[in-house]
Order: C-alpha cells, then sequence, then structure tokens
C-alpha cells in the first residue's frame, strides 16, 4: 500500500511530487537517525564513568540540544514537502538498519571509542542523503549541509579524545561499537 511519502498531494514550487517523495523517504532516514544519535548521546551522558567523567558528561549535553534541533529542522522539511514526519519509536525501529548502541556503564574513553563509529556511520549516511538532494532540491541539501558541518565538529571533539600527538586514531579499523570502545580503552592504557 502506497503511503503519503511515495506520491504527497502537494509539496513546494518547482519540485514534482515524485522527486518530493524520494527526498522526503530520504529525510525521514536521517529523522530516525537523528532521534537514534539524539537517545544514544543521552545514554551516553548517563553511563559514563572514570576519571574524564564530567568532561565527558558535560561535553555530550550541547551535542544532544543540537542534535534535537536537526531533528525538528528535518521534520519540518518533511511537512514543508508534503509529507508527514513519523518520529514515534516502533517506526524508528522498524525502519532502521542498524542496531541499538552496544555500551552500557563504561569508561569514558570506551563510550568516546563506540561515538566516533557512531558519527561516522551517521555522517556517511548523511552525506549520501546531501549527494542525492544535489539536483533535486538544493535547498534540502543545504539543509543537510549545514547539519553536516555540527556532525562532523562533534566528531572532532569526540576523535580529540582518541587521537595520539602523532594523529593516529586508537578506534582505526574498528567496525563495532565494542571493538572501537576496546580498542580505545587499550590505547589509554598504553598512553601514560
Amino acid at each position: 500500500m502506497p503511503s503519503q511519502q511515495d506520491d504527497p498531494s502537494y509539496t513546494v514550487p518547482g519540485l514534482s511530487t515524485q522527486d518530493s517523495g524520494r527526498i522526503i523517504e530520504l529525510l525521514q532516514m536521517r529523522l530516525h537517525a537523528l532521534n537514534d544519535l539524539h537517545l544514544t548521546l543521552k545514554h551516553v551522558h548517563w553511563n559514563v564513568v572514570g576519571p574524564h567523567f564530567i568532561a565527558v558528561h558535560e561535553m555530550i549535553d550541547p551535542q544532544v540540544d543540537k542534535v534535537r534541533g536537526m531533528t525538528d529542522d528535518i521534520a519540518e522539511r518533511i511537512s514543508t514537502l508534503g509529507g508527514e514526519p513519523d518520529g514515534t519509536p516502533g517506526a524508528l525501529v522498524a525502519a532502521r538498519s542498524w542496531n541499538d548502541y552496544s555500551i552500557g556503564r563504561a569508561e569514558a574513553i570506551e563510550h568516546l571509542g563506540a561515538l566516533d563509529l557512531v558519527y561516522t556511520n551517521l555522517i556517511e549516511d548523511h552525506r549520501e542523503a546531501m549527494r542525492e538532494t544535489e539536483e533535486a532540491d538544493p535547498v534540502t541539501q543545504d539543509m543537510l549541509i549545514e547539519q553536516l558541518r555540527g556532525l562532523e565538529l562533534f566528531q572532532w571533539f569526540v576523535r580529540a579524545h582518541l587521537e595520539s600527538s602523532g594523529g593516529k586514531l586508537s578506534t582505526r579499523g574498528a567496525t563495532t561499537e565494542t571493538g572501537a570502545a576496546d580498542q580505545a580503552a587499550e590505547q589509554a592504557r598504553r598512553q601514560p
């Protein structure tokens, strides 16, 4: 059964309803990803422990606030294009292609290692959506570019804790959150 997203009854001037439907679908997945990130960041905020607790605890909340703003921008763009944004937890879980964040109560460096991988995956998908909107909807692309600027900055904040003075990331090559957390923790144990 086709959804309103597949065939909106209206859209912004100069954009076909077919192109709008495709962009709405892309944006809905970005909405799910950012809602998931917002919840993951709060989870980290609540579950970080260790000597660097306060630094990470306080670094995370501004990221949460900015990411929540990004979700609002995306949801409003979906509505502007004639779609119906779905921000329910059930819709997120049903549509996502990723698993829940896998780290519970853990040292700050472990959470930062896992968050590096979370940000990498989210940024890659956001960049793909940005590329896909370039021709049909530069307004949406501009919004995604601005969001990428913020997401990449947040990843830099995380990576500053994971980078050696020689410029190597302790999480390099990690493919799972647990693996990235373990690599970050191991590197931290070897450093003075």
